[in-house]
Parts: C-alpha cells; structure tokens; sequence
C-alpha cells in the first residue's frame, strides 16, 4: 500500500490550484489537505472529510505558522495573473515575498517536500523583471535546503475559458497550433494544459525524488495519470 500523504496547500483558489487540488482529491494516498488562503473555496461532495480550510492572511506568516505542523509536502500556487496590472512592488510581495515566508515556515516546520508553480525561463539575472523575480525566489527556496524541492516551470498555461480579455482570448486560440512548432530544446515552451499541469503537480508527490528538480513540458506529460 502506498505510503499516506498530508499536503498543506497555499493558492488553491487560483486556476492551477483549483486543477491540482482536484488532482488531489483523486488521489487515495493522500489523506489529508490543508488550504490556506484569503478566502475559502468550493469543495466538491465529500471532500470535507479529508480537507480543512484556514482563511488566513497570507502576508503575515504567524498567523498560519501552527497550521502547517504535521505535514509531509507543500504545494504553492500563489501568484499574480495580471502583473501588469499592478505595481512592480505589489508584484513583488506576492509572488516572491509571500511564497519565501511561506516555504520558509514549511522548512522549519518539517516539510520535506516542496512544490512551486514557477515559469519557464525563471533566472535571477534576466533582463525581464518576471522572470528575474521567479529566478530570485528560485534561488531563495534552493537556499532553504528541503529534501525535496519540486519547481515547475510551464511556459503558456492554457485554460478553458477566456478570463482575461482579447489578448488571452488569442493566446487561447493560436497557442495550441503553435506547441506543434516547438520541437527539441523548445519543447519547453509549449502550452500546457491547465488540468494537465495541476494533475502533474499532484502526481509528483508519490514519485520518488530527493534533492532539486526543475520540472517542464515534457516532465509535465510523464506526470499525467489515465
């Protein structure tokens, strides 16, 4: 029998979140979930059971730090969908400030496992201020030392429905026709499929690992279960 997993959770109200949260649920050794974040989020029938929910303020870790004792593996999801729709210094307290006190707390807490929904091209010294921000908490969440660190890193992330207006609206129509166009080391930049991607983030906690592993399109297809 597989060996039973809690998960604590930051982000699952989010598009992936809500994917790999599903993924979750689906999954038997995984017996208990615990969701922190600003607000609560729908359940499907009979996931009380195996799911609490803390609202919390994400941007004052003591006042989740007690709820992520006793948990084997951390998931963070949390980011900002629209960078350009605020300030560089919002951005930066969500997608990296936040996410480091979060990990930071799961390592002294005895998390061994993290996972971290970051981006492809993710590099402390890039030109672009995304990507420099998702490289600077890349290097910050290698720093902490966990057993396991799992760092995603999708490039276009597809999903359903338009949520953003006429730019998502193109990119959900021509991106899947372009993937086709990315072969060898572009593979990496394919779209990824957000049910897809949120059921890789699950499933890689019952895969054996130790150490860091940055995790792309291709790991991402491997990761899915039928």
């Amino acid at each position: 029998m597989a060996k039973a997993l809690s998960v604590v959770m930051l982000g699952a109200s989010g598009a992936t979140g809500g994917e790999t949260l599903k993924a979750l649920l689906a999954m038997p050794e995984v017996t208990r979930i615990t969701l922190l974040g600003r607000r609560e989020v729908a359940l499907p029938d009979g996931a009380a059971a195996r799911v609490t929910q803390r609202v919390v303020d994400v941007g004052s870790p003591d006042t989740y730090a007690d709820f992520i004792d006793g948990h084997d593996a951390a998931i963070c999801t949390l980011g900002v969908s629209q960078p350009s729709k605020m300030t560089k210094e919002a951005f930066l307290r969500i997608d990296r400030d936040w996410v480091i006190a979060f990990a930071n707390l799961c390592r002294q807490r005895g998390v061994r496992h993290f996972e971290l929904l970051g981006a492809v091209g993710a590099d402390s010294r890039s030109p672009s201020f995304y990507l420099r921000t998702k490289g600077q908490l890349r290097d910050a969440l290698i720093a902490l030392n966990f057993e396991r660190l799992s760092l995603f890193q999708p490039s276009m992330i597809l999903t359903p429905s338009n949520r953003f207006g006429v730019s998502q609206a193109l990119t959900l129509a021509f991106w899947p026709s372009l993937s086709h166009l990315m072969l060898g080391p572009a593979r990496k930049f394919r779209g990824i499929r957000v049910e897809a991607l949120g059921a890789a983030i699950a499933h890689n906690l019952v895969v054996d690992g130790k150490g860091v592993e940055t995790l792309q399109w291709g790991d991402f297809q491997r990761l899915q279960r039928t």
